[in-house]
């Protein structure tokens, strides 16, 4: 029987900046790509985040240029400091940065997701489409919507965030992974003529940090931690008073920004993390970002690895013309250990950033004195280079394929 040409269809769960990334490689590879976001509106939070080095050089492998600097700014200054604004050490982020050809870009969510909103083109979005959960078989999968509609494509990728409705019904009922404290942060105009141009400032206390971070066109974006009890940050209802008062004595500039930033622009939230999830997918069905693998946000990686994440999925998929089954395995298989390694080491700096005993802080604002310059570099290093191989970005022609033979749509292959 002659086999019919298809070109392989994905649903993407979730308009995030993993979700975007997503649509936008995946379509670069030739597949037909739909979204489906839950929200009713694009309208990012008003946060921002951090796009390493690693994630430029995975995106401009596959020929995508977001040109963020001209939305955000290039992290040129990396300080860690003590409360009252006295260095502890200068990271060597740019230094490192350099070598590997591609800047460390600080920018508002907003920023970044009209940037990849840009590449997506023309690929279908429906906004107020809340997934609730799948149904596979044979010949793809099935997404169904709190408002009863359905979606049908060949594979399903999960971008839908750390509560993600994909995750919930592949891995089954999970509890979040308090950190142990509570998280301010905000995005405002401001300027500061001690700051050089690219600053980013990390400010230690005992139980408490803050981060005064550049993100260009005049505005910063600025977070402050407190260590609190899950039960009590996840009910927390103070003001801006409490934020103010958590930071009294601190340095003149992060009293400042404080004290100018809008109380209703101030957004809190518990910082938590999942149990590292080893099972992405089955079948058709896989994750992605935060929904494969959340993390505390203490490397700065969490966009970077949903970008990345993005890349090698187009790129896996695309190196198995009409096997999309096989080439989920395949990314998966790739991504695991690079993402585990993140989770981990984000989680365990966190904790030592947020100790409280002043023995302990003592300590470590010692060892970061006095630890080499090459075991700060190596680290940053490891974490800023894209591990996967570049090469040149797939064409449309790779993916769209022939749609797979029966033997190829077993649940859990993995094949070349």
């Amino acid at each position: 029987m002659e086999t019919q040409q298809h070109r392989t269809t994905a649903l993407v769960v979730g308009a995030g900046i993993g979700g975007l990334t997503a649509a936008a490689t995946l379509s670069r590879a030739g597949l037909d790509v739909r979204v489906y976001e839950r929200a009713t509106e694009l309208r990012a939070a008003g946060s921002g985040l951090s796009v390493m080095t690693n994630a430029l050089t995975a995106l401009s492998g596959f020929g995508m240029d977001l040109k963020l600097e001209e939305h955000g700014r290039a992290v040129e200054v990396f300080k860690i400091l003590d409360r009252r604004g006295r260095l502890i050490r200068e990271q060597p982020l740019r230094e490192v940065s350099d070598r590997l050809g591609a800047p460390c870009v600080s920018i508002s969510r907003a920023a970044l997701q009209n940037a990849l909103l840009g590449q997506v083109g023309d690929v279908p979005l429906e906004l107020g489409a809340a997934a609730t959960g799948y149904e596979s078989d044979d010949d793809g999968v099935t997404v169904r919507f709190a408002d009863g509609t359905t979606a049908r494509g060949d594979i399903l990728v999960g971008a839908d965030g750390l509560r993600s409705a994909v995750r919930r019904q592949l891995a089954g009922p999970e509890e979040e992974r308090d950190s142990g404290y509570l998280c301010w942060l905000a995005v405002v105009p401001f300027e500061d003529r001690r700051l050089p141009p690219g600053y980013v400032g990390h400010y230690w206390g005992r139980g408490r940090r803050f981060g005064l971070i550049d993100i260009g066109h005049g505005r910063y974006y600025w977070w402050g931690t407190r260590n609190m009890p899950a039960a009590r940050s996840r009910s927390w209802s103070g003001g801006k008073d409490d934020v103010v008062r958590a930071f009294d004595g601190w340095a003149p500039e992060v009293r400042r920004i404080i004290q100018e930033t809008p109380e209703d622009v101030i957004l809190t939230m518990p910082s938590c993390d999942r149990v590292f999830l080893e099972r992405w997918g089955d079948g058709p069905v896989t994750l992605l970002g935060d929904a494969a693998h959340p993390m505390l946000t203490s490397l700065g990686q969490g966009a970077a690895m949903a970008i990345e994440d993005a890349v090698v999925l187009a790129h896996a998929v695309a190196g198995h013309p009409g096997r999309p089954r096989a080439g989920l395995r395949a990314y998966e298989e790739a991504r695991r250990e690079r993402t585990r390694t993140m989770v981990t080491a984000s989680r365990r700096t966190s904790g030592i950033e947020q100790l409280q005993h002043p023995v302990a802080t003592a300590l470590r604002d010692a060892f970061l004195r006095w630890v080499p310059k090459s075991v700060l570099s190596r680290q940053f290093e490891a974490a800023l280079t894209f591990p996967a191989p570049v090469g040149p970005a797939p064409t449309g022609a790779a993916a769209a394929g022939v749609r797979a033979d029966p033997e190829d749509r077993v649940t859990g292959e993995i094949g070349p």
